[in-house]
This record gives C-alpha cells, sequence and structure tokens, in this order.
C-alpha cells in the first residue's frame, strides 16, 4: 500500500470515528496551496472542526502526534484561515486525530489543539 492510499484509510477511519461521536462531515483533502491540505473539515454542534489525521501502523518510531510538527502545524493554521475567510465562519477549532494500526487500532483525538 502506497503512502496516500494509507494516509487516506488512517482518514476513512478517523471520518467513521468522528460521525459515531456525532460529528457531520463537511469536506475532505481541502487544498489551499501545494503546503496546506486540511484532512477533514466537519461540523460539531455549531462548532467548525478542522481536523488533521495522521496514521501510523506502530508506535515504535513515535506516536502519530509526533509527527506533526510547527511547520505542518503554520500550514495547518493557514488553510484554517482561508476556509474562514472563505466561508464567514465564527465557532471553530483544530483537532488532531492519531491512529495506530498495531498491535491493535488505537484512535486517539485531541481537542482543540494549539501548539
Amino acid at each position: 500500500m502506497n503512502k496516500r492510499k494509507f494516509g487516506d484509510a488512517g482518514e476513512d477511519l478517523a471520518c467513521r470515528y468522528l460521525e459515531k461521536n456525532g460529528y457531520k462531515i463537511l469536506e475532505r483533502n481541502k487544498h489551499y496551496s501545494r503546503y496546506c491540505e486540511i484532512d477533514i473539515i466537519a461540523k460539531y454542534k455549531n462548532t467548525i472542526v478542522f481536523v488533521e489525521v495522521k496514521t501510523r501502523k506502530t508506535a515504535v518510531f513515535g506516536t502519530p502526534f509526533e509527527a506533526i510538527t510547527n511547520t505542518k502545524y503554520e500550514n495547518i493554521k493557514k488553510g484554517v484561515q482561508f476556509y474562514l475567510t472563505e466561508n464567514k465562519v465564527k465557532d471553530y477549532r483544530i483537532d488532531v486525530i492519531g491512529i495506530t494500526l498495531k498491535p491493535e487500532v488505537k484512535i486517539e483525538h485531541l481537542k482543540n489543539v494549539y501548539l
């Protein structure tokens, strides 16, 4: 499985997890530039939630959350600003979902993330 398909599979898991927990998926893989992609844009109650998804086969080389660098976070924030401007959103937050597949599937959801 190539990197893109692996990432898509993780995002599929994340979407199912979010929907099961009352979120409505609005968009996936929203691109604003070569460096700026928002994995999932969802709505929870009256809040727009921008979700970064990181998937790892195992945690041997670090947790999924450790893969989010300051540069990646800054690029996500730029995309959020573009979206907010285009869509006149007031209530929003940035979440991160980390998925580890082995030894068992583990999904962790951090809400309202700031680096």
